[in-house]
């Protein structure tokens, strides 16, 4: 049997080979902290709904779910957002860039202390 032709399902098939072709390392603990630091919607403000992940680098551009690319949005700022450039979308929604953006780097400065990236050891020379 064939698959779904309708452009919902080829968006799916589509998005899910993205999301396999890349490795997220998220931890459901780092997502924690990152939703407690932002305390509500990473570019709103909004609190009291769920949290979505977010790439400010889309998964469509390079993007993948790490901690340093993923913020917490409410459902209708993701949406919005889309694939969108997280500086342009913000400018066109008028919302304040400047403060996220400043915001975002301090969260991330706190959360790669808290979550130290671990280096592979380099290989000892065989001699």
């Amino acid at each position: 049997m064939a698959p779904p032709r309708t452009r919902q399902a080829r968006y799916a098939r589509r998005r899910k080979r993205r999301m396999d072709a890349v490795e997220h390392d998220l931890l459901p603990e780092q997502w924690a902290a990152l939703t407690a630091a932002w305390g509500g919607c990473a570019y709103c403000g909004a609190t009291g709904v769920p949290m979505q992940r977010d790439c400010v680098l889309p998964i469509s551009r390079g993007g993948r779910y790490t901690l340093a690319n993923i913020a917490p949005a409410c459902r209708s700022c993701n949406a919005s957002k889309c694939n969108d450039e997280v500086t342009g979308w913000l400018r066109r929604k008028k919302l304040d860039e400047r403060a996220f953006l400043e915001r975002h780097v301090v969260i991330q400065a706190a959360l790669a202390a808290q979550f130290p990236v671990e280096t592979p050891a380099e290989p000892q020379a065989v001699r």
